[in-house]
């Protein structure tokens, strides 16, 4: 699936719920099920600077995709990035870096986190593009574009 499906699919489902109750019973749901990162990740390096919580990201290329790992020591953060995961996990470099995130706007994610939980949110986002960025220049140094 593209991104955008991927987006779309979660708009989709974060409709179906009557309250912001619910969405946050679903986002701990969806950080439940979210594949473990390799305990040899979770280091000062795969942290996620401006979060509030712990958060460690680990991506790997696989071919001409980006494969992202994650964790976080708080349930509702552990939705957020499992979230992130579903929607640019398994994409090229290029697909991640030209994505737009409006979807966060349009479940209305931004608008129900803390100030702190909500700039965690950008940076998040900020560090799956900048993991793309490095595979996508790895990937034009090793003359592979």
């Amino acid at each position: 699936m593209t991104i955008t499906e991927l987006q779309e699919e979660i708009i989709e489902e974060f409709s179906m719920f009557e309250d912001w109750d619910e969405r946050f019973q679903y986002i701990i749901d969806l950080g439940k099920s979210l594949p473990l990162i390799a305990s040899e990740y979770k280091t000062e390096e795969h942290t996620i600077k401006g979060c509030q919580s712990k958060v460690w990201v680990h991506a790997d290329s696989q071919g001409d995709q980006v494969v992202f790992t994650a964790d976080s020591d708080a349930i509702i953060t552990k939705g957020i990035i499992a979230i992130l995961i579903r929607v640019f996990s398994n994409q090229t470099p290029e697909a991640i870096l030209h994505a737009n995130t409006d979807f966060i706007d349009q479940i209305g994610l931004k608008e129900h986190l803390s100030p702190t939980r909500a700039n965690g949110l950008v940076s998040m986002i900020k560090q799956i593009k900048m993991y793309a960025l490095a595979f996508e220049a790895k990937k034009q140094e090793d003359g592979r574009v």
